[in-house]
């Protein structure tokens, strides 16, 4: 017996709504397939491309903005050459020398580079000298405002050996641009001069002689009714309390010491060789110790004294009464390694 299936009209209608369903997801599948996806990949590349190009602007934006830096950055130098930059600022340095009112003759001027950096060539001038303390203030305050791109550094101001005067050593560098961008230059203008408000202000480094080695203060008189005080630290022998170690330097290679006479309120340098205090100069050490009297200190500098067969030494700062025996032991390498 053969079994048939007859749908009613009411499940052909279901059939045919099913079937148009299916169809049309199918429909538009094909669509998001055929045409969307398409559109996004071109969006997205659009995107990227857009992206590249902001990145792109904001680059050349930077670009033209560090050139344009650098230009400026350019018109303060000397010259695009090693040679001519070097000739320009030796002659600059004359001729604020002069304008200070210091001899030429009296200052040393050595070329110091080139040194190669990032982008450019470091040049410059290893200056030393002698004059009145207010002209080299006035030189220093001239190179410091200068106009011109340059750098001070290692600067050293030390008393003279008369009255009034000091001694100076700095180093001027400057750079040359490497490659440097073409530009037009002008003869820059000084802002500052020696009569300027801002070198006034510079005024009282000379007035109140801060060069001035310090004098101890004379203590005051005994009250009326108190014993007199003795002249001299008991066990010390009179006058070596007078002298007192204000510096410890070294110039041009060789080491100094200035030692302060509070009785002359005058100031000597001695050097290696030189008689001291009953003994001899050897050196200077410059080891960081202990202060001798106070572990929890620390000294930076000591003279050191051959009185004998014994090394002696006296702490920058005080006085030749308070000098101390070195033990072999604490003995500076040079020293220990003679026989």
């Amino acid at each position: 017996m053969e079994a048939r299936w007859r749908l009613n009209q009411r499940e052909k209608i279901l059939a045919g709504s099913v079937g148009g369903i299916l169809g049309l997801f199918v429909l538009i599948y094909g669509i998001r397939v055929i045409i969307f996806k398409p559109l996004q990949e071109i969006d997205k590349r659009t995107a990227a491309v857009r992206e590249k190009i902001a990145k792109i602007q904001t680059e050349r934006r930077t670009y033209f903005s560090a050139e344009d830096r650098l230009k400026a950055i350019t018109l303060h130098t000397y010259a695009d050459s090693i040679e001519q930059a070097g000739a320009i600022s030796g002659e600059l340095l004359t001729k604020k020398i002069l304008e200070a009112g210091l001899k030429e003759d009296e200052f040393a001027r050595l070329p110091v580079g080139p040194r190669q950096i990032k982008g450019a060539s470091e040049i410059g001038w290893n200056v030393q000298g002698t004059g009145s303390l207010t002209n080299i203030i006035n030189l220093l305050f001239l190179l410091d405002r200068s106009p011109w791109l340059h750098r001070m550094e290692n600067l050293t101001v030390l008393n003279g050996d008369a009255p009034g005067t000091a001694r100076v050593r700095f180093r001027y560098l400057t750079l040359v641009i490497d490659p440097a961008p073409e530009v037009t230059r002008t003869n820059l203008l000084w802002e500052f001069n020696l009569e300027s408000p801002e070198r006034h202000l510079l005024s009282s480094i000379v007035s109140r002689d801060i060069l001035r080695p310090y004098v101890k203060p004379v203590p005051p008189p005994p009250k009326p009714g108190d014993p007199p005080r003795p002249p001299f630290k008991p066990g010390v022998p009179p006058g070596l309390e007078s002298f007192r170690v204000v510096s410890l330097s070294e110039w041009d290679g060789q080491t100094e010491a200035h030692i302060y006479d509070t009785t002359s309120q005058k100031t000597k340098r001695f050097r290696p060789g030189d008689s001291i205090a009953g003994g001899t100069m050897v050196m200077v050490d410059y080891r960081p110790l202990p202060h001798p009297g106070n572990s929890f200190r620390q000294s930076s500098s000591r003279l050191v004294l051959k009185i004998g067969e014994e090394y002696w030494a006296v702490e920058r700062g005080a006085t030749l009464a308070e000098k101390h025996k070195i033990e072999l032991r604490d003995l500076p390498p040079e020293l220990a390694r003679q026989p």
